[in-house]
């Protein structure tokens, strides 16, 4: 069932959202796909009155320019940057803003009635939101597109494959090697893991001795790729876990808690509740490198220990390297409850796992580095939040796209055309996900785990696929979105796929 020979060809009609930015050049598009004199007119009626961007003047997002800008153009003069979902566009109030960024400017908006405008250079997707059914085709030749997608594997998966990815120009995503990489951003700062411990090490010993299990599991998302509960069932057969919430339950919350608002916000009564347990099992719902959340970081403010599974490269951004236990270090579910065992009974082994919360065991360069030099903040008004940054990323890189375009035509001896940029997996790629526990061949066929995640993970290959179908054939119809898939089924059958 896991294996994509098994599965039939078909349509996730729950597609995960793909965004990026993308910079292709499709050997089949017509070099006169968009004739000037049809953008022209486009330029003349893609706006109503209201929303005239030739007519009308914007406030700029503040009145700070960065260090190189130097761009005094007005606004009917700047390129176009459109942010494509519903819902998501960084400015207040109205559909559109000028934005200064570090060496240029640039016209953003949410009215998609400017995506066959001239001057949109480029549209920014989210990829949760994101449905192939739904793109914004033709896909023009003079655009590019933009990917932002911060949150969990299990959205997307659309984007863990080549053909989904491969539609971006620019990414902004939790991989360190997106253009404009969101690994820390559930981070806010250093001090927040200096934190002292919320609850000393003898009062966690006391409550152990009043029956309080040493292993805390709080959890009510329970239907997830990562499958975590399958491995903290059998974790909880050979060490007392107390899990709360509505996955594996067997304890209840105080009633003071059982608020779900407390436990997705920093609730200071919730976090002390928390913060009694000496290890705090930390499984996000999707596993993939550099796929880290609160999940993580919260225990460590705390001064809980996290027994954490995500990303497979977590190590990479512990403050040293006793912060964290690594669940896929250890063999088995057994494996683990022993070592936890051991921790338990000596206050001194246990309390090294502590020892980062002294600024002098922090030895992790990489971590100190990146903190240290990204650009946006979390919760930090002196700098701009990682949606705006990257908007002036996209912008930034847009206007000099634009014009070495421009420079290679006034001057083809003396210039290069831009290169075109195109991301690729190390941008977003996440693996087929895998039982929590035991092998993917000896779960019984009616396994709920089983009927959704793989399949969903291989349907949105199969819309990946079709999509760029859509976009290499020049389609403007995204509802034959299904017609393309079929097709390539049909390809693939006959061994020509």
């Amino acid at each position: 069932m896991a294996g994509r020979q098994r599965l039939l060809p078909c349509v996730c009609l729950g597609l995960f959202g793909v965004l990026g930015w993308v910079w292709v050049s499709f050997a089949s598009f017509p070099d006169d796909q968009l004739a000037l004199e049809a953008l022209d007119a486009v330029d003349r009626g893609a706006f109503q009155p209201q929303s005239a961007l030739s007519e009308m003047e914007f406030a700029s997002i503040s009145s700070y320019r960065g260090p190189g800008n130097r761009d005094y153009r007005s606004n009917k003069e700047l390129p176009i940057i459109l942010w494509w979902s519903g819902g998501l566009f960084p400015h207040f109030p109205g559909d559109t803003e000028r934005i200064d960024c570090a060496t240029s400017s640039c016209l953003v908006t949410s009215n998609r009635k400017v995506q066959l405008y001239k001057r949109t250079a480029s549209i920014i997707f989210y990829g949760t939101d994101f449905r192939a059914y739904e793109a914004p085709l033709p896909r023009l030749r003079h655009q590019t597109w933009a990917l932002f997608h911060e949150e969990s594997p299990m959205n997307n998966y659309f984007l863990s494959h080549g053909p989904g990815i491969r539609l971006f120009n620019y990414t902004a995503t939790f991989r360190r090697e997106s253009d404009y990489p969101l690994t820390l951003q559930w981070l806010p700062s250093l001090d927040y893991l200096l934190t002292p411990v919320a609850v000393s090490l003898e009062e966690k010993n006391r409550l152990r001795r009043e029956g309080l299990a040493p292993v805390l599991y709080m959890q009510s998302h329970c239907d997830v790729p990562s499958d975590r509960n399958r491995y903290v069932q059998e974790l909880m057969k050979y060490i007392q876990v107390d899990s709360y919430g509505k996955c594996l339950n067997n304890k209840p919350l105080p009633e003071h808690l059982e608020d779900t608002a407390t436990a997705t916000g920093e609730d200071h009564a919730f976090m002390n509740f928390v913060a009694r347990y000496k290890f705090h099992l930390a499984l996000e719902n999707g596993v993939c490198p550099d796929y880290m959340t609160e999940k993580l970081w919260r225990p460590l403010h705390q001064g809980s220990v996290p027994v954490y599974r995500g990303s497979s490269v977590v190590a990479d951004w512990m403050p040293n390297d006793h912060s964290a236990i690594v669940i896929d270090n250890f063999p088995s579910p057994k494996a683990l409850a022993e070592f936890l065992k051991r921790l338990d009974e000596s206050d001194e082994e246990y309390l090294k796992y502590l020892e980062f919360k002294n600024p002098r065991r922090i030895t992790n360069t990489r971590l100190l580095e990146a903190l240290e030099t990204r650009e946006w903040g979390v919760n930090d008004m002196s700098k701009p939040n990682y949606l705006n940054g990257f908007e002036c990323y996209v912008c930034d890189q847009e206007n000099a796209r634009l014009a070495a375009e421009k420079a290679y035509r006034k001057s083809p001896k003396k210039n290069r055309p831009p290169r075109p940029k195109m991301a690729n997996n190390s941008h977003m790629g996440c693996p087929l996900p895998s039982p929590g526990y035991g092998d993917v061949k000896d779960l019984p066929e009616d396994d709920g785990w089983l009927q959704i995640w793989p399949q969903d993970y291989w349907q949105s290959l199969d819309q990946a696929e079709g999509l760029e179908s859509l976009i290499r054939h020049n389609e403007s119809d995204p509802s034959l979105l299904w017609k393309h898939i079929q097709n390539i089924a049909v390809s693939r059958a006959r061994g020509k796929h």
